[in-house]
């Protein structure tokens, strides 16, 4: 409780010792253990976490936000620290990278998971990882994709209720995240590179006749893939709003066709080289905004989606970044100044926890409000 009352409470930094000068000064060597070395279990909290975080925001039509958070940091000591991008900078930085799970409705988020991704630098040493505490299931090269598939797991077997996944170009641009959510009968709407390669969503199979007259062994498409661009470049584009921003209405131009994704097993198309063969059907979307800025996204929604439910999915992304705003300027997720694998875990962990209770008090308290508005007089 201590803790989580400094991370909520007043004071510029929420690292330990000035969180126990602020609350407990005697205390500061068990706030110390607690986070660092103490021998707890964190399962059951994180259990009670996701518990909470479906009966606040939990339901069908909630979305599961993956996304990732970069901590900078000095020094090459503090666990999972490397040169690597951070997208909040929008360049490299020395820094810790989180995989982050948000889940969200009617625009309230809560955080439910953030996991480190360790960069190549620190799963090829081992000495590295030991040093850090590292536990040894965890001393294995994971790519986030993956992380967050196992996360999703984590939510799932907890009984956290969500409607469709939602991730950026980082995640979405992975053959095998997608796929992963498929697997597991999630919708979801990622975003991709403009040059993800995809066929018309009525792409047939042959089989061509190879020389001499002999039948080729393996179909092939009746066309090759394109460039996601390419094949939105001649779209109807359309105006559409998706939520009021502070200064107004958000508006963007938006265009979306159905596809099969070029993403299944690899083989060879005539003199073309190697290509992908046509996997998934999907949406294709474009996004236009204002600044010219085109963004593209594949979606595995109902193929009688409207495009404004497709914008409106793609869109809903936002409230994670909002969240890491805040967890970092207002709760310290930043601050934390051990080294450890399980302090930085801990410490991610009463942050979020402290975040939930936050959201829990402001939607009380706005419908407690309300419904004294519409008490008659």
């Amino acid at each position: 409780p201590i803790y989580v009352s400094g991370l909520i409470g007043p004071g510029d930094r929420k690292s330990i010792e000035p969180m126990a000068e602020r609350l407990a000064p005697d205390r500061y060597d068990r706030l110390h253990h607690f986070i660092s070395d103490g021998i707890w279990d964190a399962g059951p909290l994180e259990a009670e976490l996701a518990v909470q975080a479906d009966r606040i925001v939990g339901a069908s039509d909630a979305f599961l936000v993956i996304d990732d958070t970069a901590l900078p940091k000095k020094g090459d000591h503090s666990v999972g620290v490397a040169p690597q991008y951070a997208s909040m900078l929008g360049k490299r930085a020395n820094c810790q990278t989180l995989v982050s799970l948000t889940l969200a409705r009617d625009e309230v988020p809560v955080p439910v998971g953030l996991r480190l991704f360790l960069p190549d630098s620190w799963t090829s040493d081992q000495d590295r990882m030991a040093k850090a505490g590292v536990p040894e299931p965890m001393r294995i090269s994971r790519t986030k994709p993956e992380i967050a598939l196992d996360e999703i797991d984590r939510l799932i077997a907890a009984g956290v209720r969500f409607g469709t996944v939602l991730a950026d170009a980082g995640y979405g641009l992975s053959a095998a995240f997608r796929q992963g959510l498929s697997a597991r009968g999630l919708t979801w709407a990622v975003g991709i590179p403009k040059h993800q390669k995809v066929y018309p969503y009525d792409v047939a199979l042959i089989f061509p006749v190879a020389g001499h007259g002999r039948p080729r062994k393996h179909s092939i498409p009746d066309t090759l893939s394109t460039a996601a661009e390419t094949i939105l470049a001649a779209s109807t584009w359309k105006t559409l709003s998706w939520r009021r921003g502070t200064k107004g209405r958000l508006v963007a131009r938006f265009a979306a066709v159905r596809i099969r994704i070029a993403d299944g097993s690899p083989q060879r198309i005539l003199d073309k080289g190697q290509q992908h063969m046509p996997g998934e059907e999907a949406w294709l979307v474009g996004e236009w905004r204002s600044n010219d800025e085109r963004k593209y996204y594949l979606s595995n929604l109902p193929a009688q989606a409207t495009l404004k439910q497709l914008a409106a999915a793609i869109k809903a992304r936002w409230v994670c970044e909002q969240a890491h705003q805040q967890m970092k300027e207002e709760l310290g997720l930043d601050h934390f100044e051990g080294r450890s694998w399980q302090g930085l875990h801990r410490h991610a962990l009463m942050t979020m926890i402290a975040y939930a209770f936050l959201q829990h008090q402001r939607l009380y308290k706005a419908k407690r409000e309300k419904k004294e508005q519409t008490r008659p007089a």
